[in-house]
């Protein structure tokens, strides 16, 4: 804080100017558990991406001469950084092909319920009337009927594979995208630009995909993220009840699946699939409430 004293200036006033330091500001503006969250999540994208290059073997192979051998961390040497299974097979590379698969699942199943989300949305505040009744209706019984019930039931009569269960996953959330998407898209519709565009004789699709969207895309991005870390959390809950990714296949849900039963002799086998899971989606609901912080006049 830097006081000026004007007492000898003809008014005989006092001014005082508050100001902030470049890195209070960047911290205000960045903060450091954000960063943090931010590099964790850059770094499980990397894993994701190029996990080939840290893996020294694949995550299928055996060794049973090799069972249940400690991590490092425990005493363990660096042909097997992270231990072994009960199988002989490295819990390092059966973690990195985990990780690649659970963001893939989340990623393409968040990117299907925002599209459906967002498609209805977009189309209840078109045709408004009763048409927009009865797919409030339906969104209302679609939030009030528990989503994990109804996946254990597909997945029990329709069998599974992973084009479905992505599929299935794809319909969780979609309700509140679809309120979010509905709510912005009417009050969009009231402001002068979606008005002139549309006076101008602009298509429905040119009014909602050039012009609506973008300008809402923002809030959508939100809410994008914090149904993202549900929706990890729902496979690898599936996955861990054994009615998600199948074997060879492997997810973060189903090594803590096969590790509870060696939760004592060889805790390592669940123990750290089950941080990442904690710590991942923990970064990513912190990154959603500072992206809505940031975006949301209501906040400000």
């Amino acid at each position: 804080m830097t006081i000026v004293d004007n007492s000898s200036s003809p008014s005989g006033s006092a001014s005082v100017f508050t100001s902030k330091s470049p890195l209070k500001a960047f911290f205000d503006a960045w903060p450091p558990i954000i960063m943090l969250a931010l590099l964790w999540i850059a770094g499980m994208v990397f894993v994701a991406l190029f996990g080939d290059l840290i893996a020294q073997q694949s995550f299928t192979a055996l060794d049973l001469r090799a069972r249940l051998v400690e991590p490092v961390f425990m005493g363990g040497s660096f042909a097997h950084a992270l231990g072994t299974d009960e199988l002989g097979r490295d819990v390092l590379a059966r973690l990195i092909a985990s990780i690649r698969i659970s963001l893939t699942i989340a990623l393409l199943a968040t990117l299907v319920s925002v599209t459906f989300g967002v498609m209805l949305g977009f189309f209840a505040a078109y045709v408004r009337g009763r048409t927009e009744q009865a797919i409030l209706m339906i969104i209302d019984a679609q939030a009030a009927m528990p989503f994990m019930i109804i996946a254990l039931a597909a997945l029990a009569f329709l069998g599974n594979s992973m084009v479905l269960f992505t599929l299935l996953l794809g319909f969780y959330g979609w309700e509140r995208i679809a309120r979010v998407a509905r709510g912005l898209a009417i009050s969009s519709q009231e402001q002068g630009y979606a008005a002139a565009v549309r006076d101008l004789g602009a298509s429905p699709w040119r009014v909602y995909g050039r012009h609506i969207l973008p300008n809402i895309a923002s809030t959508l991005f939100v809410a994008m993220t914090l149904n993202f870390a549900e929706v990890m959390l729902l496979e690898t809950s599936l996955s861990f009840l054994g009615l998600g990714v199948q074997p060879p296949g492997t997810s973060l849900g189903s090594m803590v699946g096969y590790g509870r039963d060696y939760i004592q002799s060889a805790p390592w086998i669940m123990l750290t699939p089950a941080a990442v899971i904690v710590i991942t989606t923990l970064c990513i609901s912190l990154i959603g409430d500072w992206l809505r912080d940031r975006f949301d006049p209501t906040l400000s």
